[in-house]
């Protein structure tokens, strides 16, 4: 096979939608009737902020809006801009203003903007000098200040589907002059959308670097045929694309979901989501941490082995390290996942907390007190205390809070596994007096 002259441009750009007919997914947007559609065909702009994950078509629907608007479209990136490039464009914008013209300023991953950059915008974006179209795959919530917020609309962007990312490979195939002149004859799509994450550029970019690839195994062989299979794309990539930001808010979404996987006893999911970060290359010590106090607020006293085995954990992953420390997590969390669950304990402090915090400081009361001096004993302090282990059981009904809280009580155990025996315990020790 002759050697090919190979595109400079990647794949991701030559086939970007130029219009919203050739775009895929986000149908609730950009479909027929829909909202951000409308607001495009009829040039009636208003500033607004896409937030979706990667390759979900944010940048792409810029560039359509840029194409079919009446105005004066400008792009500048968060990471590589700063305050001077917005006070720039702002001047061009109050010409433009000043001349009947509109301004579009299109600002991608807005969310890398720090609140001083961001306020730099407010004026004029609320005067309308410019209409603002940001782009951010975090919350909007905590990314983007409330003030900027409160200005533009927040339009959430969907992941895309197996069908849409099958459309949009099977698009830019036919659509690229480079791609359509090949032999194309197998590939393993179910495999190539695997790798993606859900990500069409990727998707794409990924596509591209197999087919390459096996032009040059080609280029020594009489067969002009491509065989994009799974082997291939091993080798072009060596790794699933994860999408966790250990510093954005898929972070907190999957350390939510671990959490109350494993306080719902589901084992399995529990692992799934622990995998999720470890593969996203979080540290296995901030997964261990959290398990130490889930131990205890989610487990306490229905299984108290589950403190003694997370603090274990977390000890052997300090000094194991990775990758053998997920073994170690994966036993922590099986058992943890599977243990019967208690909060009495967490909220019985709660509770304990609350009473500290809006009643008044109540005085020990002197039976319990401390007596070191002949001062304190003649002042009554621990008079008539009764050790408990002078009695039967070592047992003596009595009252350790102040008299105003006597009636109180913070801790009720639960009748699931090991805690049910300290109910059973403490039931028969106060006989009624507490609600056990």
């Amino acid at each position: 096979m002759e050697k090919m002259n190979l595109p400079q441009v990647p794949l991701a750009e030559r086939v970007r939608p130029k219009t919203l007919d050739e775009f895929q997914g986000q149908e609730s947007l950009i479909g027929v009737g829909k909202p951000l559609r409308q607001m495009i065909e009829s040039d009636t702009l208003g500033s607004f902020i896409l937030w979706g994950t990667p390759g979900t078509g944010k940048t792409t629907i810029a560039r359509i809006i840029a194409e079919h608007t009446n105005s004066d479209f400008h792009q500048i990136n968060a990471v590589s801009s700063g305050v001077k490039d917005i006070r720039a464009i702002i001047q061009i914008a109050e010409k433009n203003k000043s001349a009947g013209t509109r301004t579009i300023l299109f600002i991608d991953e807005i969310h890398r903007f720090n609140k001083a950059q961001q306020d730099a915008l407010l004026h004029s974006v609320e005067s309308g000098i410019i209409i603002l179209i940001g782009a951010t795959t975090e919350n909007p919530s905590f990314e983007v200040i409330g003030a900027l917020r409160s200005r533009a609309r927040i339009y959430v962007l969907e992941e895309l589907t197996k069908e849409n990312l099958m459309k949009i490979l099977h698009s830019a195939i036919n659509r690229d002059d480079f791609l359509s002149s090949l032999n194309i004859s197998e590939i393993d799509e179910d495999f190539l959308i695997y790798l993606s994450g859900g990500d069409a550029r990727t998707l794409l970019s990924v596509f591209e670097a197999a087919v390459i690839s096996a032009l040059s195994s080609l280029l020594e062989k009489e067969s002009e045929e491509i065989k994009i299979t799974k082997e291939l794309l091993e080798n072009v990539v060596q790794k699933k694309n994860i999408i966790y930001d250990k510093a954005g808010e898929e972070h907190y979404n999957v350390i939510s979901a671990f959490i109350k996987s494993i306080r719902g006893s589901d084992p399995d999911a529990a692992l799934y989501w622990m995998a999720r970060m470890l593969e996203g290359g979080e540290d296995p010590l901030f997964i261990a941490r959290r398990l130490v106090v889930l131990a205890s607020e989610d487990i306490g006293n229905a299984s108290p082995n589950a403190l003694v085995l997370a603090e274990a954990a977390f000890g052997a992953v300090d000094k194991i390290g990775m990758p053998e420390a997920r073994i170690i997590l994966a036993q922590c969390v099986t058992y943890l996942a599977s243990s019967p669950k208690s909060n009495a304990s967490y909220q019985g402090i709660e509770k304990a907390f609350s009473d500290v915090r809006k009643k008044p400081l109540y005085q020990v009361p002197l039976h319990i007190r401390n007596a070191p001096t002949k001062l304190m004993k003649s002042l009554n302090y621990g008079a008539q205390y009764k050790y408990p282990h002078d009695y039967e059981r070592h047992f003596i009904e009595e009252n350790y809070l102040p008299k105003e809280l006597e009636k109180s009580q913070y801790y009720f155990p639960t009748e699931n596994g090991q805690e049910k025996k300290l109910k059973d315990w403490l039931k028969f020790l106060w006989k009624g007096r507490k609600k056990y």
